[in-house]
């Protein structure tokens, strides 16, 4: 709700502060007195192009600034926005800013925050329809008429239904086209592993195998210069040349004089033993290098074979690790991988199958929401053209357009077609009017502005009253081109619009304000030799006398005549 409008240097308006009430609020004044120049102003604050021309005369800025109660119905969602803006304070209230500047680009505010114009349009199409200018008519966008109808056709419950298998559809289809992505890029990845782990497997490696096959090529290699090695020293050992002694001679020897020696001192009992060692050592050397000696040989053949597992484990670690282990470890992750790709393919088998149920299982949804729809559709259709019949519009017509697309990929829908499905439904919606028999049904959207579309406006708000989320409607042209009669007949259909929204109304006949229950009086003045507008709140006889100016001027018996309208206007909204 409009809680309070202030203007400052906009036009012909110095200063300006209007406080607004709940209900029906009612604009009047002599033609030029500035009615329209104050609607200019709002219009500006929720986002229409700045003209320069509107600075008022010698000043340098002007600023228009609204408060807004918040309404109930949308706190939740237009806090949030808020939130995404970081503009976290105020819960109750809403105020906007705008501020035109000559030498200075425009300033938006909200809260006091400094934002862009596109957020002030944002929140002010939630806030305000204003009726005559087509561009803050939420009634004039077709994104809005599916909302609209769906809250006339009390169709919710449908519509969360259809959401939620709409949600898990588009759920598992995300899932599909990443595992297809991946499943696209993993073909050639699957065959790559597939060839690594055979591989690998068939050059059947083993741990310790590449050491233990070291040591025998090593063997192999030098087969011989071992074999020449070992009969040196056996030969040192047990052979010497002529009548030498052996080197196992000489040690006999060693051991027979420390024997002697420690028979003849016991002192040396330990050189004995020591010699006697050295002996046995050298005895066991030789049964050692000769049993080595025994089963020494070379094999030409074996040494190729172990060169060759050799040079395959080289190249199993050029490619997969730098030893054995490391090699059989990437086969057993290449193992997982390769389980992951195939369980994949699994799995788009089985999103495939949730899909198909979830695409019949969705149109059946759309279906019964579509019928919801038309039915909703028939009964405004009918309400509305019976409110266009009390507004002097006889003959017109209303009706609503749906719009399927064909879609291959689509859901079945109650003709049999495969259509396209949306977020909300199956259908695309559009408002569709024919104010003048014989013209055809045209799309509201381009409809001619003025006093007939407010009236249209006017049919379509009190028929949606309770569907219509906007708080505060602004009609600006609703009398135009109408008498007396059926400006009684919009002032109480406007007085009937104020349980669920507050109706501000600009006008020029007596028998519409008098349904007003907030009236303000738009004068125009010379103030210090300058035009200057005033806007005065009146009430009781000062209602009176301005309702009779309006009738013809404040005689005794358009005096009597306005009296006489008030008394209609309290029997008619009691």
């Amino acid at each position: 709700m409009l809680v309070e409008l202030r203007i400052k240097n906009f036009a012909i308006i110095d200063s300006l502060q209007l406080e607004f009430n709940p209900g029906l609020v009612i604009l009047t004044g002599e033609t030029g007195a500035g009615k329209s120049i104050i609607m200019g102003a709002l219009e500006m604050l929720l986002g229409s192009r700045v003209d320069m021309s509107a600075l008022r005369q010698g000043s340098d800025f002007a600023s228009v600034e609204a408060v807004f109660k918040i309404p109930p119905t949308i706190k939740e969602s237009l806090l949030k926005r808020l939130k995404e803006e970081e503009i976290l304070d105020g819960t109750e209230y809403l105020t906007l800013t705008r501020e035109m500047r000559a030498d200075r680009p425009n300033i938006a505010r909200v809260n006091g925050h400094r934002t862009n114009v596109a957020l002030l349009v944002e929140l002010g199409e939630s806030l305000v329809d204003i009726h005559g200018q087509s561009e803050h008519l939420s009634l004039m966008k077709v994104s809005q008429h599916l909302g609209l109808l769906d809250r006339y056709a009390n169709t919710a419950e449908l519509l969360k239904a259809y959401q939620e298998v709409y949600s898990d559809l588009r759920q598992t289809q995300r899932e599909l086209a990443k595992l297809r992505q991946i499943d696209l890029e993993a073909d050639q990845r699957k065959d790559l592993l597939s060839f690594q782990i055979e591989e690998i497997e068939l050059a059947g490696l083993q741990e310790g195998e590449e050491e233990q096959l070291a040591k025998r090529r090593n063997q192999l290699v030098n087969a011989e210069k071992l074999s020449d090695l070992c009969q040196k020293v056996l030969t040192i050992l047990d052979d010497a040349p002529g009548n030498q002694p052996t080197v196992m001679d000489l040690v006999g020897q060693i051991v027979r004089s420390s024997n002697e020696l420690f028979q003849i001192d016991p002192v040396l009992e330990g050189l004995a033993g020591k010699t006697a060692g050295l002996s046995d050592g050298l005895f066991e050397l030789g049964k050692e290098l000769r049993s080595y000696l025994d089963n020494l040989e070379f094999d030409s053949a074996e040494l190729d074979k172990t060169q060759e597992r050799l040079a395959l484990i080289q190249e199993m670690k050029r490619k997969y690790g730098q030893d054995i282990p490391e090699i059989l470890a990437y086969r057993d992750q290449a193992r997982v991988e390769l389980d992951e790709i195939t369980g994949r393919n699994t799995r788009i088998d089985e999103l495939l199958k949730i899909e198909k149920s979830l695409l019949v299982e969705l149109g059946q949804s759309g279906q019964d929401l579509t019928r919801a729809r038309q039915e909703g559709a028939r009964q405004l259709s009918a309400e509305l053209e019976d409110q266009l019949n009390d507004l002097k519009m006889a003959g017109a017509r209303f009706d609503i357009a749906f719009r399927s697309e064909e879609d291959p990929a689509g859901v079945i829908d109650e003709t049999g077609q495969r259509v396209k499905y949306y977020p909300d439904g199956l259908e695309k919606i559009e408002f569709l009017v024919e104010t003048n028999p014989g013209e055809g049904l045209k799309a509201l959207a381009k409809t001619a502005s003025g006093g007939e579309t407010s009236r249209l406006m006017l049919a379509l708000k009190n028929v949606l009253a309770q569907a219509d989320h906007i708080s505060t409607l602004v009609f600006d042209e609703i009398d135009q081109g109408i008498g007396g009669r059926i400006g009684a007949v919009v002032g109480e259909k406007l007085y009937r619009l104020t349980p669920e929204h507050q109706v501000i109304c600009i006008t020029h006949l007596p028998q519409l304000a008098g349904f007003g229950q907030q009236h303000f009086q738009v004068v125009k003045s010379l103030i210090e030799g300058r035009t200057a507008i005033q806007v005065l709140e009146i009430e009781g006889e000062a209602r009176v006398e301005e309702l009779a100016t309006m009738l013809g001027g404040p005689s005794e018996k358009n005096l009597a005549s306005a009296r006489e309208l008030m008394a209609y206007v309290a029997e008619k909204i009691s």
